[in-house]
């Protein structure tokens, strides 16, 4: 008798990935078993990004190719749901242009796949159900964890920023915390299942806790997880500067589990973009949290975002973000080239930037980046660090890849038998994006 089976294409963030895996374990526990194949599978899902254009173009390229899928198999169940589906023109567009698609949902009511994929395998017909407003959080939801050692943890949902270029606060709604209690039995049944790291997830991490019934800031509950016994290590993403406290940058001195590493995103380093972006911080608040950091955490690794050509930008504003990457010198640094995104302030702005200048200046921007981060990956040659083993890497099935606890990826020539540990390796080789080592322990490992 042949299995159900399954296949899920995730575009954007650490959420959206989470996201996957609770719908794969809501799956498995209908009795669906996971396809390595996307046309072979009988239930077919998109998890969608709506921040940046190229997911978008991506999206729809996928779509397209499952035209034919389905017309040689119309028993198949397609299935979009994720960010871009919170946008009303995106879903009129999915049902005008791509009737091959049987179920369209959001972000507000993933629990709620199991009931829309039976109904739609029921009576056939295309399900849409997009909830406009999100309800309370949903405890419990399954999840089919892509590693057995390390996982992701929602600590809050939505962003109540409104940064000028986002759609996130309109795709994920606004901020709502988990409570600390529920954040810290999940946390301890995962660590009683082998789990040596936990990665925090929000849109800005900085502001767990805020308007909520309980009272527990962000460096609080990091306190109270670095004592949870079997943890070994704590990450979270993404971090606000506005909002980064003098006590979460003492909770990375006193906490031994908290990871020397954050992902500070600054997007521009002129103030004047920086304004027209609301993001209500000034380089020289970034600068003296950076310096804070460093003080505090010798050796701490700093990776950042990112826009370039926004609405506006000049010349000198792009050399204000040159100026202010080499005076920082980034670990490492995700740049993006601004597109309109429909429905945010942004787009009504009449000054945007023409396309080749964005672009000779996002290869400017990257050539810097890259310099920066070849020269912090130099400081490790020679050193020994602490690297929790992942798997083969992509590019060499003979070698293994892992991170160090600055966040560091590093190759090790190992075996099998340290996937899932934290080993220490002699770093022997560095470049601009990764360190190469050796096991110390080579007669295990």
């Amino acid at each position: 008798m042949s299995k159900n089976t399954y296949h899920i294409t995730t575009f954007g963030c650490q959420m959206n990935e989470h996201d996957s895996e609770k719908l794969a374990g809501m799956l498995l526990q209908m009795g669906y078993y996971e396809s390595p194949d996307k046309s072979a599978a009988d239930v077919i899902i998109i998890n969608t990004c709506s921040v940046r254009e190229h997911a978008d173009e991506r999206f729809f390229g996928t779509l397209g190719q499952l035209k034919k899928v389905k017309e040689d198999n119309p028993l198949k169940t397609i299935a979009v749901c994720g960010c871009m589906m919170q946008q009303p023109h995106i879903v009129e567009k999915l049902k005008s242009k791509y009737p091959w698609i049987d179920i369209i949902f959001g972000t507000h009511n993933l629990q709620e796949f199991p009931k829309l994929l039976s109904n739609s395998l029921n009576d056939r017909n295309k399900t849409i159900d997009v909830w406009r407003e999100n309800g309370d959080i949903v405890e419990g939801l399954p999840a089919k964890r892509k590693y057995d050692f390390k996982s992701f943890v929602n600590i809050m949902y939505g962003c109540n920023n409104f940064c000028s270029y986002c759609i996130v606060p309109y795709t994920r709604g606004r901020e709502r915390s988990r409570h600390p209690s529920e954040i810290i039995s999940e946390i301890e049944a995962l660590v009683l299942t082998g789990v040596l790291e936990i990665t925090l997830l929000g849109q800005n991490v900085n502001s767990y806790g805020n308007n909520c019934d309980f009272d527990m800031s962000f460096s609080e509950l990091i306190y109270k997880l670095n004592d949870i016994q079997g943890l070994e290590r704590i990450r979270f993403m993404t971090s606000h500067p506005k909002d980064l406290s003098d006590d979460l940058i003492q909770a990375y001195r006193d906490c031994s589990k908290l990871s020397k590493y954050i992902h500070l995103p600054i997007q521009s380093g002129s103030n004047r973009i920086l304004k027209k972006m609301n993001r209500n911080y000034t380089r020289e608040n970034y600068l003296s949290i950076v310096e804070k950091l460093r003080i505090a955490v010798p050796g701490i690794a700093i990776s950042t975002d990112f826009i370039v050509g926004f609405p506006g930008e000049t010349e000198d504003d792009f050399q204000d973000t040159i100026d202010l990457v080499d005076s920082i010198g980034f670990d490492s640094a995700y740049t993006f080239l601004y597109s309109i995104r429909k429905g945010t302030p942004a787009e009504s702005f009449s000054d945007q930037v023409p396309e080749d200048i964005k672009h000779k200046r996002f290869n400017r921007l990257v050539e810097v980046l890259n310099k920066h981060s070849a020269l912090r990956n130099e400081a490790y040659q020679g050193k020994l660090v602490q690297v929790l083993v992942e798997g083969p890497s992509k590019n060499n099935k003979m070698i293994y890849a892992g991170r160090t606890d600055t966040n560091k990826l590093v190759n090790i020539r190992t075996n099998k038998e340290a996937i899932g540990k934290i080993i220490d390796v002699l770093i022997t080789e560095t470049r601009s994006f990764s360190l190469f080592g050796k096991a110390v322990d080579s007669e295990r490992y």
